[in-house]
């Protein structure tokens, strides 16, 4: 656990920690280097399982070669259907090491998105979770003529299973070891025959308009962004990650999988989605990167049991939380923290603040990575008055990642740090739009030139959609998307991401989407977090049958009515929200409202809930 006022433990390493010039190169090479350490752990009925270096390339050598056995070959490309689980990481090394295209498509997306995702990027081999994925696949397969064979991972309910076309993973292992004995040479000629410059992997753009597009990441831009990743905030393998983001998006792929492949660092797999906050208290990650949803949840969870605490547990965490926030403001200051300070807050760790962090599951968390989407600046402050330094990162899909970052030295809560060490990135200086130049900046959309040659220009630079300001320092900070500024009747142009920030760092608001362009005043469309409004009901006996029910009661609407009235006392009076309406309906990933990564899609939800929008102008 790094100290607040000694930030030398987070330092940037521009050593090579592990050669090779593309992916499979890699991971064989760290295999020869690391063989019997741990890699991989995953919970399985209760237990947690490793996985060495030396059994994942066994797996991941039988998995190669029975795609091999199937007429995969270097070039074809390959999907995998799947939560993030082990098997996503060993299949996907395996078609890397045949020389194929690996694409990731996310387990929540229906039947028919699964079938464009495989049509669009000539998939021959699809590998799918369970039962409920492998569903999807069939009812689609009759419109994929180029898909060979689905593979399942998981084929609980489906033993007596005669599909033709379909078999598990163990069979394809059976099979690759079969093909192994014929043909023993083939495996490391496909991983040498594989170059930098070809093309290693697509994301898909979850998009909140259009069809997805496909980023197509070659595999010398995947090893150039992983080993810049380490110039950010270096990484080893004494670290422990937690894997449990997406593996078809962008940021688990890098900063999970490959930057721990690079790094030797323990991957940490959950049980599932919802078991995330059990799990990170199970595994007290050393290193932990998650989205801003992630990191609101755990302050609301802290919130909502400090309400249930007695009021000496309640004076002990507001005096911690105190000493923590002196010290913090100090550090961002670029002030000493003198030994006084420091003992106050060893007494103020030991009465509290440890207690807050074990209950999250930081208590041995050197740094903390937020990025995906905005955070607020008092949330950050918040994680590093419990000691934990919070650095936020920026980047998207076409920068196969990090493009900036706040170095741990000089933290600015509320800034998305300077220029990372190995890309360019400055401001249009006609529409503050953000760009970057580097040689992680993405191919281009698969099958799509003209939206490519929309995206980067004739000078290579990378037109991101985020508007942004830079100040003395060279840090950024994201104001908005180009296309969500909001200019009102009035002619004031406001950033709605701005008041969503302040928002959603209520404990009741998971999510808002401010409206107001071309209209007289401010208005907001927000999804309360279920968990802690349905606390506030039964703590104050207010009744209610179901989620829409709890919506429209009084009290929680004069509850959410008093979270807006905070927010809006830190705003100019035209910036201020005049009325809300609360989302009746609680959604999930499998909702079209939300992108994958659990944003709201502000397009849609303007479009889809354009009467209610209507009677808050009445």
């Amino acid at each position: 656990m790094s100290n607040l006022w000694d930030l030398s433990a987070i330092q940037p390493n521009p050593e090579v920690v592990m050669a090779g010039d593309t992916i499979p190169a890699m991971f064989w090479n760290a295999v020869s280097a690391r063989g019997p350490k741990v890699w991989m752990r995953q919970k399985q009925l209760g237990i947690w399982r490793s996985w060495s270096w030396n059994q994942t390339a066994e797996a991941v050598r039988e998995i190669a070669c029975g795609l091999m056995s199937q007429g995969f070959q270097a070039g074809d490309t390959a999907s995998i259907l799947s939560n993030t689980v082990v098997e996503w990481v060993l299949a996907d090394l395996a078609v890397l090491s045949c020389g194929g295209v690996s694409n990731g498509i996310y387990p929540t997306d229906a039947a028919s998105q699964v079938s464009y995702l495989c049509e669009d990027s000539g998939t021959t081999i699809l590998f799918v979770e369970d039962d409920e994925q492998l569903d999807k696949a069939l009812e689609v397969r009759a419109a994929l003529p180029r898909l060979r064979a689905i593979v399942v991972f998981d084929m609980e309910g489906l033993r007596d299973l005669k599909e033709p076309g379909v078999i598990s993973l163990n069979q394809l292992r059976e099979l690759g070891r079969s093909y192994m004995a014929q043909h023993p040479d083939e495996l490391m000629q496909r991983v040498r025959a594989c170059q930098p410059q070809d093309l290693a992997i697509l994301v898909y753009t979850s998009g909140t308009t259009g069809k997805p597009k496909g980023a197509m990441h070659s595999h010398k831009g995947l090893v150039y962004t992983t080993r810049g990743y380490n110039l950010l905030a270096a990484q080893t393998d004494a670290d422990e990650r937690m894997c449990f983001l997406p593996l078809c998006h962008i940021a688990e792929r890098m900063g999970g999988e490959y930057f721990a492949m690079y790094t030797g660092s323990i991957l940490n797999f959950v049980e599932n989605p919802e078991t995330v906050p059990e799990n990170v208290r199970e595994i007290a990650p050393t290193v932990f990167t998650a989205v801003p949803r992630v990191w609101e949840k755990f302050y609301s969870g802290v919130m909502i049991s400090l309400k249930e605490a007695s009021p000496l547990q309640q004076a002990a965490y507001a005096w911690g939380i105190g000493v923590g926030t002196e010290i913090a403001d100090r550090v961002l200051a670029g002030k000493p923290v003198d030994g006084f300070l420091k003992m106050k807050f060893t007494l103020a760790r030991w009465i509290a603040l440890n207690n807050v962090r074990k209950l999250i599951g930081i208590h041995r968390a050197r740094f903390c990575f937020t990025g995906a989407a905005p955070i607020s600046a008092d949330l950050i402050k918040w994680y590093m008055a419990l000691g934990v330094p919070m650095l936020e990162v920026w980047g998207m899909t076409e920068t196969c990642g990090a493009a900036t970052g706040v170095p741990a030295t000089r933290m600015k809560p509320g800034s998305i740090g300077p220029a990372a060490t190995y890309n360019e990135v400055r401001l249009d200086p006609a529409t503050g739009e953000i760009l970057v130049r580097g040689p992680n900046v993405f191919m281009g959309y698969l099958n799509q030139p003209e939206k490519t040659a929309e995206t980067i220009d004739a000078d290579g630079w990378l037109h991101t959609g985020d508007v942004g300001v830079m100040d003395a320092d060279g840090y950024f900070r994201i104001t908005d998307r180009m296309k969500d500024i909001i200019i009102t009747a009035g002619g004031k142009n406001i950033t709605p991401s701005e008041l969503e920030n302040e928002l959603k760092f209520s404990p009741y608001v998971t999510d808002a989407v401010v409206i107001g362009d071309k209209l007289p005043y401010l208005t907001v469309i927000i999804m309360i977090d279920q968990e802690n409004v349905e606390k506030y009901a039964q703590d104050n006996d207010v009744p209610f049958s179901n989620y829409a029910s709890l919506t429209r009661s009084r009290e929680v609407q004069q509850l959410i009515q008093g979270e807006i009235d905070r927010i809006n006392a830190k705003f100019a009076r035209v910036e201020q929200i005049k009325k809300f309406f609360l989302l009746e309906t609680q959604l999930s990933a499998e909702d079209e409202e939300l992108t994958p990564t659990m944003k709201l899609k502000r397009k849609l939800v303007q479009q889809k809930y354009a009467p209610q929008i209507e009677a808050m102008y009445r």
